[in-house]
This record gives structure tokens, C-alpha cells and sequence, in this order.
């Protein structure tokens, strides 16, 4: 199938769509909307992704990316200071002590001092473990941070949040809620995903649609888009349906070759037996596809080969971590996650899959930090700054850098104050946008002013960010970021509005991280 036969059909669908939706008197203005965006995405030859990594939980951004300036880093150590185990990490410069328990902040040492282009009067740090992306922020110039953002229908202050009448995203601090709510722009129950709308606008540029959204993560609302179906993928490769690597099943290609007629073939006209066969097919028809256009992971572009015997993910050197509880080298599962995202790039130019515009989704959970917080949340950074690490150096010798663009994302920050050993939900938290395109070494919002705890130890007075238990008030929106990362992506500002509701409610629409 051509990239014209796949654009043509692609088209053809979406124009029926809309047809039935506007009526036939406006059939006409449909097709000729859609022609124009047809013809300007095949006029584009270039490749361009989105890679989301969801760091499921909700993670703690105050001890991920750290103000140090005097003011804020008296606050902090006094907030997070607190029996029985401080989860205060140590200022900047301080030496690791190697006889501490393992991950507490004194084994750690100090916070790692990054140089931004515009400090904005503040002195900054990020946790102990992520050197890796100190040299990328401060050397590189390849990972910028937003500081505190998270999803907002309008600009929210301090005031507007306590009266009930301003609008805000439902169900606040709920996990399941807010993780929807950062990859579908609505509670749990919302359908569709940013990430995938975003593949609809585009997909007509890619030869088989159903590689336009991607997971290494099992199921994310945020590939989901309206015509775009998300398609998933082991961390080994294509998931296969019933037969092996040669289509064969119980060593027969007669047995592979009837299983596949069964799965792919109907007996009546039922709608539902209709979509089970057309789910077979698109399968089918995908696997076959990747089998030959993926490289194995221990081609030297992903992985290492070994010197004898048969490929290992746990025990290849470019995915693992320095882990900071035993002190050794770790497998990192997020690592591998990204190597099949760099693999399934690598294959979009391969004959018979011709992509140009994808987006992937990769996760990693554990960060709900509620207890044990300096081991668990020392370990996850670590992972993290290893992971896209990793990620960047792929993409390095791909030569493809600057067509990839990756950011975090979670659930929530994570709230200032310590309830022993860990924290609570909160909101607003800081996060990452890495790639050869972004305006890296740089801060993308106002970093937020850090308060101290009044007598009731949670209301944080003198901090027009701050609210209850110190969790962050966002003062940059999802689709704030949304929209600037569509935007490079190819998406217009029409598209954009379209796909995120409250954008219009913001007069910023583009953050200005991307070149």
C-alpha cells in the first residue's frame, strides 16, 4: 500500500465522518477542509515524534528540581525537616557521606547546582542522582524545565482557587482523575487523548496509520484519538497473534496460515464480529510489517551485543542505572521502554511503513511516596535520569535529535510538606522537556516562590503559589505545553484549539521551548 493509497483512504473516512456530522449541504466545505490539510501534511517530507514519559503516582517535584537561593532553601529545610526520617536533601556542595544508610540524603551528598540562561534572581538544583541531566541541561542545552504546571481551565490565583464559583479541573488530588486529566484534558471517563488527537491531525501523513500512536506501556488514554487507534508494543518488538516469528503454529504454516483466516474473516454482517476481524487484521497485517523493518535491541544504535549466548535486556550496559540502594548497577526497565521507541523510530522510514508524524507513550510507576520517600524517590530519579539519558545519546547516534522531542508528565506534584517520611497529593509540580529542537539550559514559567508553614502547618501565607500543605497552585496549564509541543509538531493554531478546550482561556499559547 502506497503513502498516496493510505492518505487516500485515511481521507476518505475522515470526510464521510464529517459529512454525516455536518449534513449533505455541507459535505463540500468538508472535503475541501480536508483536502487542504491532506495536501499540506504530504507536502512535508520530514519526520517529527512526541515521546510523553508518565511517571505514574505523582511525583515530587520539590525534591526533583530545587530552588537554592537563601530564602527558599531556608523554607525548604525547615518544611522538610521533620521526624522521624527529614526528607531534606543537603545544599549544594555538600560531600556524600558513603558510611549513611543507603539514599538518605547524606549518602546522597548535595543537590547538583544547574545553570540557567535566566536564573530569575533564583539559584537552582536538581536531586542528587540525576547528573545525567545536569550535563544535558547545563552542557548540552538539550532539557529545559517547567516549573510548575499541571492542568488549569483559566489562570488560577491564590484568591480565585478558594471561591467555589471559579472554575478547576474536577476531582483534584485524585490519582486516576488527574492522570486522565493530563493525558485527556478531563476526568476519569474521557476517551480522548491529547497525544492521539494530535495523530489525527497528522496521521494522513504516515503510509500505515496505525503507527501513528504508539505505547510501550500497555494502555494510555493519551494515544486516543478520534480515528487514530493506539497501538501497543512489548518491549521485544511487534506482539504477535497466535503464530511465531515464521507464522507458523504447532510447527505448521498450514495450522498459522488457517488461524489466520479464522481470525480475519466473518460469517454474517454483526457489527461487533465485524470489529473483532478488522482488530485481527490490522494486527496481523502490523506485525508483519515490524517483523522485518525493526533492528534487534542489541544492534549497536540500542543496545550491546553480547559476547556469547543470546540477548539479555538485564544484563546489557547501556540500560543500566547506578542504584543508589545497593550501590551496584541496575537493570532499568524505562531504559528499555525508550530503546523500543528508538527502535520503532528507527523503522518509520523502513519500505511499507512510512511514517512522518508519531507519538509514543512510555511509564513508569511508583512514585506515590506517601512513606519511604528518601529510598524510593532517590531510586526513581535515578531511573529517570537514566532513562533519557539514554534516550538522548539513541537519538544522538540515530541522527535524529532534533525530530524527537520527549517530556514528563504525572498525576500531580506532590505537597511541601513531610507527613513523616513522605509526602501527600498536591497539584502543580515541575517537569522536563528534552530534544534537539528545545531551547534547552533554560526555565519555561516563573519557578514558584517557596513559603513557610504558619501554625497550622498548611497555609503557607507569604507564597501566592502555595496553597494547603504547600502543594503547588499550576501557573502554567497542560495545554499551555500541549499546544507548544503541536505546534512544532505540525498542528495549526486552528487544530490546536480544537483539540485543547481551554486553551483559549490563556493569552500565552506557545511557552517559547521549542526552536
Amino acid at each position: 500500500m502506497t503513502v498516496h493509497d493510505a492518505t487516500r483512504r485515511l481521507f476518505l473516512r475522515h470526510a464521510g465522518a464529517l459529512g454525516s456530522l455536518l449534513g449533505a449541504t455541507a459535505a463540500p466545505l468538508a472535503l475541501n477542509l480536508l483536502a487542504a490539510g491532506s495536501a499540506a501534511a504530504q507536502a512535508a517530507a520530514d519526520y517529527k515524534a512526541l515521546v510523553c514519559v508518565f511517571l505514574f503516582g505523582g511525583n515530587d517535584a520539590y525534591n526533583m528540581v530545587l530552588a537554592t537561593d537563601d530564602a527558599s532553601w531556608s523554607n525548604y529545610a525547615r518544611v522538610r525537616t521533620q521526624a522521624p526520617d527529614s526528607i531534606a536533601l543537603l545544599a549544594p556542595g555538600t560531600a556524600p557521606n558513603p558510611t549513611a544508610a543507603a539514599a538518605s540524603p547524606a549518602r546522597l551528598g548535595g543537590v547538583l547546582a544547574l545553570n540557567p540562561l535566566n536564573a530569575q534572581g533564583r539559584s537552582l538544583a536538581l536531586h542528587p542522582t540525576m547528573g545525567a541531566l545536569q550535563a544535558l541541561f547545563n552542557s548540552d542545552r538539550r532539557l529545559a524545565i517547567l516549573p510548575n504546571i499541571g492542568p488549569l481551565v483559566m489562570p488560577t490565583t491564590k484568591a480565585q482557587y478558594g471561591q467555589g464559583a471559579h472554575p478547576k479541573p474536577q476531582n483534584l488530588f485524585s490519582h486516576n482523575d488527574q492522570q486522565n486529566t493530563w493525558q485527556a484534558l478531563g476526568p476519569e471517563g474521557a476517551t480522548r487523548g491529547w497525544g492521539g488527537r494530535m495523530g489525527d491531525a497528522l496521521a494522513a501523513m504516515n503510509a500505515m496509520p496505525v503507527f501513528t500512536a504508539i505505547s510501550a506501556s500497555g494502555n494510555a488514554v493519551w494515544l486516543a484519538g478520534e480515528s487514530v487507534q493506539q497501538y501497543q508494543v512489548g518491549t521485544g518488538g511487534a506482539i504477535r497473534m497466535g503464530a511465531d516469528g515464521n507464522g507458523r503454529v504447532f510447527g505448521s504454516a498450514d495450522v498459522g496460515a488457517a488461524l489466520q483466516r479464522i481470525v480475519t474473516a466473518t460469517r454474517g454482517g454483526h457489527v461487533f464480529e465485524r470489529d473483532i476481524a478488522a482488530l485481527g487484521r490490522r494486527a496481523i497485517d502490523a506485525e508483519t510489517a515490524l517483523r522485518s523493518a525493526l533492528k534487534a535491541p542489541s544492534d549497536p544504535l540500542f543496545g550491546t551485543a553480547p559476547v556469547t549466548g543470546g540477548y539479555n535486556p538485564n544484563n546489557d550496559p547501556k540500560l543500566q542505572y547506578d542504584n543508589p540502594l545497593s550501590g551496584a548497577k541496575a537493570f532499568n526497565p524505562l531504559a528499555q521502554q525508550l530503546q523500543m521507541v528508538a527502535r520503532m523510530i528507527d523503522a518509520a522510514g523502513a519500505a511499507g511503513i512510512g511514517a512522518r508524524r508519531q507519538v509514543f507513550f512510555v511509564g513508569i510507576g511508583g512514585f506515590d511516596t506517601h512513606d519511604n520517600q528518601n529510598r524510593n524517590h532517590a531510586d526513581l530519579m535515578a531511573r529517570l535520569a537514566q532513562g533519557l539519558a539514554y534516550f538522548d545519546a539513541t537519538l544522538g547516534a540515530m541522527g535524529a535529535r532534533g525530530k524527537v522531542t520527549t517530556f514528563t508528565a504525572s498525576d500531580f506534584g506532590r505537597t511541601f510538606t513531610s507527613n513523616g517520611d513522605g509526602t501527600d497529593h498536591g497539584w502543580g509540580a515541575h517537569h522536563f522537556v528534552l530534544g534537539g529542537a528545545v531551547r534547552g539550559g533554560d526555565l519555561y514559567g516563573a519557578f514558584p516562590v517557596l513559603g513557610a508553614k504558619n501554625a497550622n502547618n498548611n497555609n503557607f501565607d507569604a507564597s501566592p503559589n502555595q496553597i494547603g500543605n504547600g502543594a503547588l497552585l499550576p501557573e502554567t496549564s497542560v495545554d499551555q505545553l500541549g499546544a507548544t509541543l503541536g505546534r512544532w509538531f505540525g498542528v495549526s493554531d486552528g487544530q490546536l484549539l480544537d483539540i485543547f478546550p481551554n486553551l483559549a482561556n490563556f493569552s500565552r499559547r506557545d511557552l517559547g521551548f521549542m526552536a
